[in-house]
């Protein structure tokens, strides 16, 4: 295709101008993309790691509501932040984005960084984040890959293989960088994510609506099916968590931070529900459990088997055993909460969290019939 810029051939001229005009008038027309604001797409970029464009944009709108700039989010308390994240999870972002917050207000004067060692050195922020930021907030001539961009790069160049091996991911890098047109690296780079998400997708890509079909040699050598080829999955984890719905007399439940060994996997060190990974007697395990870490004993009051419900986690496959207990007390323990089950989504809680609250706030509503 030749190189970009001034140098560009013919060729690659028409390709920029063909996708840059595509993206012109077919690009979705989201939040982020109306905005040069460098905090605005930082943000985005950042919520929309491994989460659905669908699933961002309501946090997206509510997070710039609560905090429009990095002072307002390097100002705010840990708990604030991650409970406008609760419930889009991969919350180690959420604790990334303050602490970067709170390095940009103190060493760059409350501005995303220019320079791209700068920004590569905040907390969160790999050479993907940093190339989308910097070119579409200040122009900078840097190519963005991330897996929608080297998928239709692949594609166009019929490089066969497991993207992520082989020196694949770096020849796909060199071949993004040689690619930008001179002064729309953002326009391009966007374009291109565009493209993979919308059009060139991992299974059944609609070649006919693409505008750079004639440029993609996959689609010529009738390989477009099976570049790129299909990344090796680590094997289901299947997981069994049982978690105490504890109430006293006064119909208040009882929430606890890091009280397993799982609670970074599936509670993100949030607030949860007194839960522990179970093998074959989920209430005895149970019990135990809350024996030794609470000091509850639940043979006082059976723990009552609410309906399950599955969860999902990268490549866990879980099943929430949720189970009810009517206690005397609640302990008042360092890192515990005591509220209304109906407040718990009050407070920063995970997704897994979320539908153990449900299974026990639906008991509550037919005992209330």
């Amino acid at each position: 295709m030749g190189r970009s810029g001034r140098g560009a051939s013919p060729s690659l001229s028409k390709l920029h101008r063909t996708l840059l005009g595509w993206f012109r008038t077919r690009g979705r027309p989201l939040p982020w993309r109306a905005s040069s604001d460098p905090y605005r797409i930082w943000v985005a970029e950042i919520m929309l790691q491994q989460t659905r464009i669908a699933t961002v944009l309501p946090y997206y709108e509510r997070f710039l509501l609560r905090f429009p700039n990095a002072e307002s989010v390097a100002a705010a308390q840990e708990a604030e932040v991650l409970k406008l994240w609760s419930g889009l999870g991969y919350y180690s972002r959420a604790r990334n984005l303050r602490r970067a917050a709170q390095q940009i207000v103190s060493r760059h004067g409350g501005a995303f960084p220019f320079a791209l060692d700068e920004a590569l050195a905040l907390p969160g922020i790999g050479s993907y984040t940093a190339a989308a930021i910097l070119s579409t907030a200040y122009g900078e001539p840097l190519a963005a890959l991330d897996g929608n961009i080297a998928r239709v790069l692949a594609r166009w160049k019929a490089i066969r293989g497991d993207l992520r091996s082989g020196g694949r991911w770096q020849r796909l890098g060199y071949t993004a960088q040689q690619l930008l047109p001179q002064g729309a690296a953002g326009d391009w780079n966007q374009a291109l994510m565009e493209l993979g998400e919308t059009v060139c997708t991992p299974r059944s890509p609609r070649c006919l609506e693409c505008p750079a079909s004639r440029w993609c040699r996959a689609k010529g050598l009738g390989l477009v099916e099976t570049i790129p080829a299909p990344r090796r999955k680590p094997a289901t984890v299947r997981m069994r968590i049982a978690a105490a719905i504890l109430r006293d007399p006064r119909g208040r439940t009882l929430l606890v931070r890091d009280s397993g060994a799982h609670d970074g996997v599936l509670f993100s060190r949030l607030w949860q529900f007194p839960a522990v990974e179970v093998s074959r007697d989920a209430e005895a395990e149970l019990a135990a459990h809350l024996r030794s870490t609470l000091g509850i004993d639940s043979t006082n009051g059976a723990l009552v088997p609410l309906r399950p419900a599955a969860h999902a986690v990268t490549f866990r496959s879980v099943t929430l055993l949720p189970f009810l207990a009517q206690v005397p007390r609640l302990p008042r323990l360092p890192r515990t909460r005591i509220l209304a089950i109906e407040r718990v989504s009050e407070l920063p809680v995970s997704s897994a969290t979320r539908k153990i609250a449900a299974a026990g706030r639906a008991v509550g509503r037919r005992r209330s019939l």
